[in-house]
């Protein structure tokens, strides 16, 4: 049995090894931001926003890491 060849040749962006560890560096910064607002006793609309801002902090982090990677 074959393996179709247009499903090996195309490769997703997301699929890398290097995608896969940004995907979980940007979550693991919001969501450890989501566990100190809990930790700290906030309500469930801060612990949402302090997730949203570890989102694009991480996010920020990462785009700093690859721009001095470069």
């Amino acid at each position: 049995m074959s393996r179709d060849p247009r499903r090996s040749s195309r490769t997703g962006v997301l699929t890398t090894p290097s995608a896969r560890l940004a995907i979980v560096f940007v979550l693991l910064v919001g969501f450890s931001g989501g566990l100190i607002a809990l930790q700290g006793g906030a309500s469930l609309i801060e612990i949402g926003l302090a997730i949203l801002g570890g989102l694009v902090a991480g996010g920020g982090l990462l785009w700093y890491l690859y721009w001095i990677l470069e």
